[in-house]
C-alpha cells in the first residue's frame, strides 16, 4: 500500500512539474543588456514582442532590460531568461560560471562581411587629444566591467601597446555606467576620453554603420564633428545570441529559424534590435569565443 502511495505521489509530482514547465514556456523571456536608457531599449526590441509569439509558438514575450550587463548574466545563469544578446566577455563570464547554462548559436555579420567589431576611444575635439599618446596622464572612462569592448579588450590591449599598466599611463580610470552614459560623461568633461563599441566601417560622420556610436548619432546625442577617434582595438568577435539550455527544444529551433530569416523577412526589426546596419546572422558555437574566454579568465578570473 505504501509503495502505491509513493508511486502515486511521484506521478503527481511529475505531472505537476511538467505543467509548471509547460506553463513557464508559454512566456519567452528576453534579457536586454544595460548601457542605453531603458525606454530606448524597450522600444528597439518591441518588434520581438509583436513577432515572436506566432513565430515560435508561445503566448507572450516579455522584455527584461537590466540595469547593467551583470543583470542579464545572472538571469541566464539562474534560468530566468531564455534569450539574450551578449558581448563576448559577457558570454565568457556565463561560460566560466556554468559551461552548461547557455549555448551561443548566432552572431551578426557586418555589411562588409566581417564577424567582428572594434573598441573605439573617443575624445572631444576641443580637448586637443588626438592620439593615444595625448592621453598620457589623463582620465579614461570604461563602459562596464563585463563589457568586451568597453573594458576587457582595451584593458588587455592597451598595456601591451603602451608598455606599461593602465594605472601608470592614465591619471585615473573609471566606469561610466554603460556605453551611452560613458560617452555622455566624456562629453560633459568627466572623462578625457571614453571607450565604446562600433563596427568601425562606413562613414565616420554617420557614426559608422552600427554600434553605440551610430546609435548615439541617430538619436542626436552625439555629433561626430565634436569628437575624434583616439584609438582603435584589434578586431573583436561579434557577441553571440545565446539561448538557455533550459529552453524547450521545439521553441529553441523555431527561435533560431526566426532569427536567421529576420534580416530579410523583417529588416526594420533586425535594424532596430541590432541598432544599425548589419548584413545578417551566421551560425556560431563556443569555439568562436575561446580566445575571449581565455582572455577573461586570465584578466579577471571569472
Amino acid at each position: 500500500m505504501l509503495k502505491k502511495v509513493l508511486l502515486a505521489t511521484v506521478a503527481v509530482a511529475a505531472v505537476a512539474a511538467g505543467a509548471v514547465s509547460a506553463q513557464a514556456q508559454d512566456v519567452f523571456r528576453v534579457g536586454i543588456l544595460g548601457g542605453e536608457n531603458e525606454a530606448d531599449r524597450l522600444r528597439n526590441n518591441q518588434c520581438l514582442v509583436d513577432l515572436l509569439p506566432e513565430a515560435i509558438g508561445v503566448k507572450e514575450v516579455k522584455l527584461f532590460p537590466a540595469a547593467d550587463y551583470d543583470g542579464v548574466i545572472q538571469g541566464l545563469l539562474g534560468g530566468t531568461l531564455d534569450y539574450a544578446e551578449l558581448g563576448a566577455s559577457g558570454y565568457a563570464k556565463v561560460y566560466l560560471a556554468d559551461a552548461e547554462a547557455v549555448d551561443p548559436v548566432l552572431t551578426t555579420q557586418q555589411v562588409d562581411g566581417a564577424t567582428g567589431y572594434y573598441s573605439i576611444m573617443l575624445a572631444k575635439k576641443e580637448s586637443a587629444i588626438n592620439t593615444i599618446e595625448d592621453m598620457k596622464g589623463k582620465k579614461l572612462g570604461f563602459a562596464d566591467p563585463d563589457s568586451t569592448s568597453g573594458f576587457l579588450v582595451p584593458s588587455v590591449a592597451l598595456p601591451v601597446q603602451l608598455g606599461m599598466s593602465l594605472d601608470e599611463y592614465f591619471s585615473d580610470t573609471g566606469f561610466g555606467g554603460g556605453h551611452e552614459n560613458t560617452v555622455l560623461e566624456m562629453l560633459k568633461g568627466n572623462f578625457d576620453a571614453s571607450v565604446t563599441w562600433s563596427s568601425g566601417v562606413g562613414e565616420y560622420e554617420d557614426g559608422y554603420t552600427s554600434g553605440n556610436i551610430r546609435k548615439m548619432v541617430d538619436k542626436g546625442l552625439l555629433d561626430m564633428n565634436d569628437v575624434v577617434e583616439v584609438w582603435r582595438s584589434p578586431l573583436i568577435p561579434n557577441g553571440p545570441i545565446v539561448v538557455s539550455n533550459k529552453l524547450d527544444t521545439d521553441v529553441r529551433a523555431k527561435f533560431i529559424a526566426f532569427m536567421k530569416t529576420m534580416p530579410e523577412a523583417h529588416p526594420d526589426c533586425f535594424a532596430s534590435v541590432q541598432g544599425g546596419q548589419y548584413k545578417d546572422y551566421i551560425d556560431v558555437d563556443h569555439s568562436f569565443y575561446e580566445t575571449i574566454v581565455a582572455a577573461r579568465k586570465a584578466k579577471i578570473g571569472s
